[in-house]
């Protein structure tokens, strides 16, 4: 019975199912990787129903295609810039605030947002501004605004 659906389907049906197939188990399945090897699948059905090919050279479009399209997605992942989701550094480098706590023996606190923040710096008193310029841990390092 197999036999008699592959028949039926086609080898151009079978790549574009198949494709289909893996685009919708990276829903499921973690990792990014999946939806390239899909898309593979799908151009190779469509290569298919252009030229008729053996189903060796079928596999091999595939598996190329594959090497390709993975490829592609990798190098235009790294020219996209780095996410700052849970990188409070990145959001809190560079900004000025108000201190909550004076800085005596260089180290206070500081409210930025809805988190206290501890800080090292110069001493200053409760109320003055301050600018955060670096980041060590869960400490701010701060200077007068």
């Amino acid at each position: 019975m197999p036999a008699d659906l592959a028949a039926a389907l086609g080898p151009v049906w079978l790549w574009i199912v198949a494709g289909l197939v893996l685009a919708a188990a990276e829903l499921v399945l973690p990792g990014m990787f999946l939806i390239w090897l899909g898309l593979a699948a799908v151009l190779t059905g469509l290569a298919e129903a252009a030229v008729p090919l053996p189903w060796q050279v079928q596999v091999l479009v595939w598996a190329l295609l594959s090497i390709l399209c993975a490829g592609l997605a990798t190098r235009l992942d790294r020219r996209r810039p780095a996410s700052v989701l849970n990188r409070a550094d990145r959001g809190l480098v560079g900004r000025e605030g108000v201190l909550a706590e004076a800085i005596v023996g260089g180290a206070g606190a500081a409210r930025f947002d809805d988190t206290y923040w501890r800080v090292t710096g110069p001493d200053l008193p409760a109320g003055a501004r301050i600018r955060v310029t670096g980041m060590a841990g869960t400490v701010l390092t701060v200077i007068a605004a």
